[in-house]
């Protein structure tokens, strides 16, 4: 069936059949899950480093080898949307959060048993070292002009994309089922099933606020309605929710926007494509509001503010890089749960099944956002004086 090609058809039968088997296995049975569960994060966990230098490197001297003013304003914009939107959400979890009904006693649960045996993969560098390289290496390819390099992290982001979409997503359901069986084995994730579906709500809602905020201040900043924009933006904002991805969504993102009077077309073919990789607002937002979520779930408490200052700075800059499938972003940013919020196993795969059930609304958030973005572009190029570039690229 076509239906369970798709990744969140895969992770909810995961996480059902995870559920199903946690409530019936004897603890003989759960030492072989435990295990299944400990050698594939064990190689997921290897891959952070990886994924970090190649999407993050070859990012830089993307956008180092173009540079103009307009980019230097788009990619300056984008991340600001995404620390914003990310700092909207960290307000809103320490907010709303420890509100919500979420038992955290662990006394009432039973102990997992002990893994058969252990199979250790250590990462290849600390995964803080792997954003300094990444950041260090593509500036310096950038200053240098070393094309020669340059090609070469080129290269070595197709190669490890093909690892995250060829060994890490297809593992990803067995990880999941064995993570959520695990949990239901202890008792801890039936109890939390009510309180999952209300943070998905609450997600949502702050995507629209968002996207609210964004257009508001696109209209007051160029002095053209943002409310004329996004009413031509349905179509891709369906499409973006059917296909979870901003690349198959472009085609009816360009043409959305080149309806809009109030959008330059040259702005329109330069920006939508250019924001449909480094503009993910409603990932970043949808990304820290269920790390908040799932830190109280998992290990009873919120992470500190400063912890959460820290990851919306840096998260912005991993989203820039983030790898095009679905759930990418929190895919990209698996060092920063593990290394700056001290999420374990259980915490990353629970994140990873969460986010990528619900990918496809924060990849139409994304998407939607970037009209709100070209249209601060064309306020900006028409306060400034840059002339209109006419053009007859076409983008479909």
């Amino acid at each position: 069936m076509k239906v369970l090609k798709s990744l969140p058809a895969r992770l909810l039968l995961a996480i059902a059949t995870g559920i199903i088997a946690g409530l019936v296995l004897p603890r003989e049975a759960m030492v072989v899950v435990v295990t299944i569960k400990y050698i594939i994060g064990q190689l997921i966990t290897f891959c952070v480093p990886l994924i970090i230098i190649g999407f993050i490197a070859p990012s830089i001297t993307k956008l180092g080898n173009n540079a103009t003013r307009m980019l230097s304003v788009a990619v300056f914009i984008a991340y600001l949307s995404s620390i914003l939107a990310a700092f909207l959400s960290t307000g809103a979890g320490f907010a709303i959060i420890p509100h919500l009904s979420i038992v955290t006693d662990p006394e009432s649960l039973r102990e997992l048993p002990d893994v058969a045996f252990q199979l250790d993969i250590p990462q290849i560098m600390p995964v803080m070292s792997a954003l300094v390289l990444s950041v260090l290496l593509g500036l310096a390819v950038v200053w240098t002009k070393a094309k020669t390099l340059s090609l070469v992290l080129q290269e070595f982001q197709n190669v490890v994309l093909e690892i995250v979409k060829k060994i890490i997503i297809p593992v990803l359901p067995f990880f999941i089922a064995a993570t959520f069986c695990a949990l239901a084995w202890e008792g801890s994730i039936t109890r939390q099933a009510p309180v999952f579906l209300v943070i998905i709500l609450i997600v949502l809602v702050g995507h629209y606020i968002w996207l609210a905020v964004l257009y508001g201040t696109a209209s007051l900043y160029s002095h053209r309605s943002g409310l004329e924009v996004i009413s031509h933006y349905g179509p891709a904002y369906l499409t973006a929710v059917g296909t979870m991805s901003s690349a198959a969504t472009l085609a009816v993102a360009l043409d959305c926007a080149r309806k809009s009077k109030n959008l330059r077309r040259d702005l329109v073919d330069f920006g939508i494509p250019l924001f449909a990789n480094i503009h993910l607002c409603g990932s970043v937002l949808t990304e820290v509001f269920f790390v908040m979520a799932i830190s109280k779930v998992l290990y009873g408490h919120l992470p500190s503010v400063g912890s959460m200052i820290l990851f919306c700075f840096l998260l912005g800059v991993f989203a820039i890089g983030a790898p095009g499938v679905p759930g990418g972003t929190v895919m990209a940013s698996l060092g920063l749960i593990t290394g700056i919020l001290g999420f374990d196993s259980d915490g990353t795969a629970l994140m990873l099944a969460v986010f990528a059930l619900q990918d496809s609304f924060g990849t139409a958030c994304n998407v939607t956002g970037d009209g709100a973005l070209t249209l601060i572009l064309t306020g900006y190029a028409e306060k400034h004086k840059i002339k209109e570039v006419h053009t007859d690229i076409d983008f479909s």
